[in-house]
């Protein structure tokens, strides 16, 4: 009895009842909803755990350019959103946050462009929907850009991590303290005496130290932050990706993968058209060493950003399928050692759209992002995020389906031996697996489900 419609030339899956059903897939994104119907630019959004909250900040250009953020709240299946607030009634750019997980509190980072483009930083607490803030303090009195801000688990501290134009562009880091609803900070210290750009950074708890990314010339390089006290050392340099005659950038895309004890980036290489790729970094000491670097997607892929999963342990993607009308899609990394591998990408929107960033809710086990819909007049939006989810098991696949029949109908599967005469474009001789979407494939899926052997263009041997 089939469970569902299935289609003639279909694999089928046998379910727990005896029933059979069409191997499918189910997709994992949410609905947009819409917290800022003005231009929205410079997104950037953190989780706060201890109010099951999701806080994005941006400049929205409906109100001059101001410094804006808004609380989230995420039911499991929509948002909804409080009252946005100005913390910074000037315009604003390079917008980054954190959350302070023992200030309970999150640090929003950005270049003021009122006040000279200054770095500046101001604390944000959240009550119920609302936000308020503290007054913002200047971290660096020149114009700065491509700021990374990164919590120090256990400390009432953040990292800063930034490029300083007003010291020849020079890669520079500081450390925040955090008092009450003020932060201060300790002296500036150069990590990269030449151009640097594209800054990103994790911290790994296991290792008690911070990695930060960032881009100089044409190549990727890394290095391990250590604080004491308010002042801040790094270990050497060590280069993960020699880029193909631009470029290797980074977009706030350095999450930390606590199973592993691992830091996994995403980043594009420029001068190979935005390809897409991820690599997995171990902290030993002070230095950082990678293992090779995977592409993930072969055109434009920019931005990336990318977020853990803690329930799964893998690492979710999103960029722009530059290579296919501009669309938007996600990724899932699953990390093995120092290396990661990826499964097939999702598109979540097929027009085009600038992504903001994102944020997982364990609470919710969901990755929440945000973005700026450039289909849309530019609005800011959030959704959220869970792998795509297949009945297929390693097990339980039965079959071709010999005919096309509805929900409840008695049907027919080609089982073992059978011969499946509904195929098209198959290649005789050649294997054929069995996708998570219940598409066909030379190249096995995961789980690793075999479908049969092609003895034509239109034919398949059926085998379990």
């Amino acid at each position: 009895t089939a469970e569902g419609a299935i289609t003639a030339g279909k694999p089928v899956i046998v379910e727990a009842d005896g029933d059979v059903a069409q191997v499918s897939e189910t997709s994992g994104i949410g609905s947009a909803s819409t917290f800022n119907s003005n231009g929205s630019f410079h997104q950037a959004c953190a989780y706060d755990p201890s109010n099951d909250k999701l806080v994005i900040a941006y400049r929205d250009d409906g109100n001059s350019s101001y410094g804006t953020a808004v609380v989230a709240t995420f039911d499991g299946s929509s948002f909804s959103f409080g009252t946005p607030v100005v913390f910074e009634s000037a315009n604003v750019a390079y917008v980054d946050i954190t959350y302070n997980t023992n200030a309970g509190r999150v640090v929003i980072a950005y270049e003021d462009k009122g006040n000279s483009s200054y770095g500046t930083a101001v604390v944000g607490t959240v009550s119920g929907t609302s936000i308020s803030f503290g007054t913002p303090a200047v971290f660096e009195s020149a114009t700065t850009r491509f700021i990374s801000v990164e919590d120090r688990p256990g400390a009432l501290k953040v990292f800063l991590f930034y490029r300083d134009i007003g010291n020849s562009s020079y890669g520079t880091g500081c450390i925040g303290t955090l008092s009450g609803t003020s932060i201060s900070f300790g002296t500036a210290s150069v990590f990269k005496s030449a151009f640097s750009s594209n800054m990103g950074s994790a911290f790994d708890t296991s290792a008690e130290k911070c990695a930060f990314f960032y881009s100089s010339g044409n190549n990727g390089y890394a290095r391990v932050a250590t604080d004491s006290g308010t002042s801040i050392s790094y270990g050497t340099e060590n280069e993960f990706y020699t880029g193909s005659g631009g470029t290797a950038g980074y977009d706030k895309s350095v999450v930390y993968h606590a199973s592993g004890s691992k830091i996994v980036a995403g980043f594009r290489d420029v001068g190979a058209g935005n390809t897409g790729y991820a690599v997995v970094g171990t902290i030993s000491g002070t230095s950082i060493s990678f293992g090779t670097a995977v592409e993930f997607y072969a055109s434009y892929a920019a931005p990336i950003r990318a977020v853990y999963n803690s329930d799964d342990a893998n690492v979710a993607f999103f960029f722009l399928l530059g290579g296919d009308a501009s669309k938007n899609a996600v990724i899932i990394g699953t990390v093995s050692g120092t290396s990661i591998s990826f499964g097939t990408h999702e598109v979540w929107q097929t027009e085009a759209a600038d992504m903001g960033d994102a944020a997982y809710d364990p609470d919710q086990s969901k990755t929440l992002f945000v973005y700026r819909d450039t289909n849309d007049s530019n609005y800011g939006k959030a959704r959220s995020f869970t792998p795509a989810v297949t009945n297929l098991t390693a097990e339980n696949y039965i079959g071709i389906a010999a005919d096309t029949y509805a929900d409840n109908e008695d049907s027919t599967i080609g089982i073992v031996g059978c011969i499946d005469r509904n195929q098209t474009s198959l290649t005789a001789g050649q294997q054929y697996f069995v996708q998570t979407d219940g598409t066909l494939s030379t190249t096995a899926g995961s789980p690793s489900v075999l479908a049969g052997t092609a003895i034509s263009a239109t034919e398949l041997v059926v085998k379990e």
